[in-house]
Formats: C-alpha cells, structure tokens, sequence
C-alpha cells in the first residue's frame, strides 16, 4: 500500500480513505465491521464519519469497530460537524461555538477515543463569522481533543479567508478540504486544486464515483435500480439535475478505456480520481464488502497519459456535466442523511 502525504502535517494516509456515511443506514452493524476490518487489512488506515450520519449512528459503529479490532492508534480517523442534530432546536446545527464544542464532545463519546484525528467543518456557514468557528475548533485543538481540522466542500475563496483569518489571529487553521471531484465534475480544477497545492491543503474528495452513476449500473435505456439513490430522482430536483442525459454519453465514452484495461468501470472513475494532481486520498463510501472489493481493485489499474488525454476529450478539465459542488446542500439534505 501507498501512503502519501496528508497536506503539510506530516501524516501518512492511504490513497483511499474509507468513508463510513452508509454504516448503521443501509449497512448493518456486523457487516459494517466487517467492511472496516477488510480495510484495515487491506492498508487503509483513514476513516471519515460525520455526527449527522444515521444522528450520530456511524461514529458509533465506526468507534465501536475500532474498540474490536484495537486498530484506533493505526487509523486517521475524521469526522465532521455542521448538520441538524435535533429538529426541535434552533442551536443543535451549524458552525457557531456553542455547537461545535457540544457535538465534539458527543463525538467523542460515539468514537470511543479521546482525540478526534481530522475535526471537519461539513459545509461553510456564511451567516456565521469565520473566525467564531476557528475559535472554537482552535480551542479543541488546544485543550487536545482533536489533532487537525479541515472544511468540506468550501469554495476556494472560503479556504484562503479560512488561512488568512486563523493566521491574522494566532489560531490552528484548516490542513484539509473535501470536495466533490470525479469524472463528471472536474470544476474544483479550476481554483480550489492549485489553491490547495499552494497552500499545503491535503484534497479527499467525496462521491469519487459520482454516487454510483460512474459505475455503470445507470444506462440510458433501462430504469434505474430498485433501491438505488436515483431510484425516484424524478422527484427529488438536486439528483435529477445529477442524473441527466449527458451522463450516458460520458459513461459509454469510458467503457472501452475500462475493457482495455481489463477492470470495471468504477475501477477505472475511481483510478482517475486517485491518480489526479492534488488529490490525496478520494473517500469510497462502500455499502457492501463487494463494493468494498470493487473500490480496493482501483489501486492496481494504473491510468496513463493516453487514458487522461481520452477522459479529458470525453469532459475537458474544469468542465462539469453532472452538477455536485450546488449551493443547496442546506438543512433538508442534512435530514436526509440523519
């Protein structure tokens, strides 16, 4: 397995990192240990939660699989704040100080550690100061609750104020962002990549198979798949507006790259993602131990220039054809996932 380098910390992770959105939603328990187990075997040794997943369920899972196997002191482990914790209060979402130190500590206890590797801000919160979430997220890093922080699926503008602020007010700043990034959104290209590589910030993009639609399931002919995530797109706008005609075009585009190289589809999407300037380590958010599988193959398909040159004819960089950094992830999406 190799480990490269997570921004300026110093930190080694591997080129995936296990996300763990599905565990105690639509994976078991038992078969959520089992996935994480099969990925510390395999050498991945970075996991990425949030509190808002299943309310608080996944870090469960997640903590109570590393008490298992012993394998919390050989794992980066990352989880976020932000989203809905309660629908009955006004406080219990969002990046103000009361809120974020509450959820920490409630995360901790879900994990069952002491220290939180990666504290991430889920999504930014314009309505609230920058700098009263750095205080509060420096606090935590000061009192040793938590090692780094980082943001997720903030623009890159938001990132430098971040950088700019916490170096204005002495305070611990962001080493990470996560981003959407895969094949058929490739927009973080244009600013937020260089940014990143300026400035030290280590990239783990999120959906690297764009929530399944690069993993060939989705054809232009037959309906999608009972249970799926775009079972019922029709009524839900955000994944329509994902799930649109011109997919089919770049999906079948790609299929010959995958049979010469003789590996599925999303192992190739996935293999792009991984190999890409800037990237570190593309977060694969596994429902199954066969998809599990799947996603772990990705590492042996190597992606050359003459495959980077096909994908960019199919989508050229910084092109979008499948809308996944929108402004309207707010509250409800949050929901959705709890």
């Amino acid at each position: 397995m190799e480990y490269r380098n997570f921004g300026r910390t110093g930190m080694k992770v591997s080129p995936l990192c296990l996300g763990c959105m599905n565990f105690g939603r639509r994976t078991t328990p038992e078969d959520s240990y089992a996935i994480i187990d099969r990925a510390l075997d395999a050498g991945i040794n970075f996991l990425d939660t949030a509190n808002v997943y299943s309310r608080g369920r996944s870090e469960e899972i997640t903590g109570e699989a590393l008490k298992r196997n012993g394998g919390r002191s050989r794992v980066v482990l990352a989880t976020k704040v932000h989203g809905r914790m309660d629908d009955d209060d006004p406080n219990a979402a969002g990046t103000s100080r009361r809120h974020i130190v509450e959820q920490c500590e409630a995360s901790l206890i879900r994990l069952q550690t002491d220290y939180i590797d990666i504290y991430q801000v889920h999504r930014p919160r314009p309505e609230i100061a920058i700098d009263e979430t750095l205080r509060a997220l420096d606090d935590l890093v000061r009192a040793g609750k938590v090692r780094y922080l980082g943001s997720s699926t903030f623009a890159a503008w938001q990132v430098v104020e971040s950088l700019w602020v916490a170096k204005e007010l002495g305070l611990n700043r962001f080493v990470s962002e996560q981003p959407p990034y895969h094949i058929l959104d490739r927009r973080i290209e244009r600013e937020l990549i260089p940014m990143a590589q300026t400035h030290g910030i280590g990239l783990i993009p999120w959906s690297p198979l764009a929530g399944g639609l690069l993993t060939g399931k989705y054809t232009r002919e037959e309906p999608s798949p009972e249970g799926g995530r775009y079972a019922n797109a029709e009524n839900e706008p955000r994944l329509a507006r994902r799930k649109n005609d011109a997919i089919y075009d770049i999906v079948e585009g790609l299929r010959p790259l995958a049979v010469d190289k003789g590996c599925a589809l999303s192992q190739f999407a996935l293999a792009w993602c991984v190999q890409q300037p800037g990237i570190t380590s593309p977060i694969i958010g596994p429902r199954t131990m066969e998809q599990l599988e799947d996603n772990l193959g990705a590492l042996d398909v190597d992606v050359t220039d003459q495959d980077r040159k096909a994908v960019d004819a199919l989508v050229p960089p910084g092109r979008m054809v499948s809308p996944f950094y929108e402004a309207d992830f707010g509250p409800q999406q949050f929901r959705a996932l709890a």
